[in-house]
C-alpha cells in the first residue's frame, strides 16, 4: 500500500499543518491524537493499493475502472462513447473507496471530453446527468468504442485525468482519480452481445472485478 502521487498537494498540506499544530501545542499532549487521526483518514483517502490483477486473463473482460457499488446498469439507445447503444455500469465511490480509476482494457485514448456542471451528492440518480464530468473514451486493441465517465460529487470538487488523446494504457493501468466521493461509469458498446457481470449492489474492485464480457 502506497499513496498516490495524485494526492501530493492534500497529503502534503495535511502533514505540513498537522506538525505546525503538533510543535504549537506541544504543552498540551492531548491535542495529537485528534491531530492524527485527521491526518490518517486524509492519508487513508489517497491510498494506492499495489499488485492489483485482473480476475481473468481473457481481454475480452472489462475490469472495473473504480472500487465501490454498482449503483445502475442502463442499457440507452445512444451513447456518445460508443457513438451508438452501449450499457452503462454505474459505480458509487463513498469516501472510505480508494479513488484511483483504472482502465477497464487495453487499448489508446481517442478523446476526453471535460464537461462542467453541478455538485449534487453523487448518491442521486441525477447527479449522474447534471454533474461536472470527464468522458475518456478508449478503443480497445481488440477496436471497440469504451467509455470511463468520472463524475464528481457534493464533496468530490476535482477530478484528476492526466492522460492524452493517443495515449495507450494496458488493462488495469491506473489513470486518474476524482477526490472525496464521486461516481465512475462504465460504458460499453452491443448491449445485445455484451454480458453484464455485475449486478446493482455488488461491491466491485478496482482493476480486479469483470464488470463485463465483450463478445465478438
Amino acid at each position: 500500500m502506497i499513496l498516490t502521487r495524485y494526492g501530493l498537494r492534500e497529503w502534503g498540506i495535511a502533514t505540513c499543518a498537522a506538525i505546525v499544530i503538533v510543535i504549537a501545542a506541544l504543552p498540551h499532549v492531548w491535542v495529537i491524537v485528534p491531530v492524527a487521526i485527521v491526518w490518517c483518514a486524509v492519508a487513508a483517502f489517497f491510498r494506492d493499493p499495489l499488485f492489483r490483477k485482473p480476475a481473468s486473463s481473457d481481454h475480452a473482460d472489462l475490469v472495473s475502472p473504480a472500487d465501490g457499488v454498482v449503483s445502475a446498469v442502463i442499457a440507452v439507445d445512444h451513447h456518445a462513447a460508443t457513438n451508438g447503444p452501449a450499457t452503462i455500469v454505474r459505480i458509487f465511490l463513498s469516501v472510505l473507496d480508494v479513488h484511483i480509476n483504472r482502465m477497464p482494457c487495453s487499448g489508446t485514448v481517442v478523446s476526453i471530453v471535460h464537461t462542467p456542471g453541478r455538485y449534487l451528492d453523487a448518491r442521486t440518480t441525477e447527479s449522474a446527468q447534471v454533474n461536472e464530468s470527464n468522458l475518456v473514451v478508449v478503443k480497445s486493441d481488440a477496436g471497440d468504442s469504451i467509455g470511463i465517465k468520472q463524475i464528481s460529487g457534493a464533496i468530490a470538487r476535482r477530478i484528476v485525468c492526466p492522460v492524452a488523446v493517443n495515449e495507450s494504457f494496458t488493462r488495469a493501468q491506473r489513470f486518474g482519480m476524482i477526490k472525496f466521493g464521486s461516481t465512475t461509469e462504465l460504458i460499453v458498446p452491443r448491449p445485445s452481445s455484451t454480458i453484464v457481470r455485475v449486478a446493482k449492489g455488488d461491491r466491485v474492485v478496482g482493476g480486479v472485478t469483470i464488470l463485463a464480457t465483450l463478445n465478438s
